[in-house]
Order: C-alpha cells, then structure tokens, then sequence
C-alpha cells in the first residue's frame, strides 16, 4: 500500500484521502489475482470458498504452540522471574 498508493498520491485534505484510499482498496481486492490465493482474485476466491464451504484453516492450524517446551524431566530451575518495582 505504501509504495503502490501512499508514496505516490497526493492527498489534498481527509475526505480525499479517504476517498483515495477506499478507491485503492476495492482496486486491490477485486482486480489482481494474488499469488498467496493460487494466483485467482480476492473476490473469486471468497466465491471458490462459498460455493465449496471449505474453511481457510483447519482447527488444528488454530491451535497455539508453547512459547518454549517445558524443562526436561527432573530438570529443576531455582530462578524465577521477580517483578521489577
């Protein structure tokens, strides 16, 4: 967006601005195909996905991870994390 529209146009007061960036908006998701949707445009892949009723992700994709994995057994730390105050 920054380099197709922002650094590019001139914006003379807000409601241009919005105007512009509304205008650029509908642009991008309606007209180019995009490599990460198999190359097809927004609105053809939100139809693929209607008219199929699949899901963009599998619930097992949704779930989170640990942010580290855990200690190995018996191993012990006597350091723990205080508050600063």
């Amino acid at each position: 967006m920054r380099d197709e529209l922002l650094n590019e146009t001139l914006f003379f007061d807000l409601d241009d601005a919005r105007t512009k960036i509304a205008a650029w908006i509908a642009d991008y998701n309606i007209q180019p195909p995009h490599s990460s949707l198999n190359y097809l445009t927004p609105a053809a892949y939100a139809a693929h996905l209607t008219a199929t009723d699949d899901r963009l992700r599998s619930p097992d994709q949704l779930r989170r991870s640990s942010v580290a994995p855990p200690a190995p057994l018996g191993v012990q730390n006597p350091e723990t994390l205080t508050a600063a105050g």
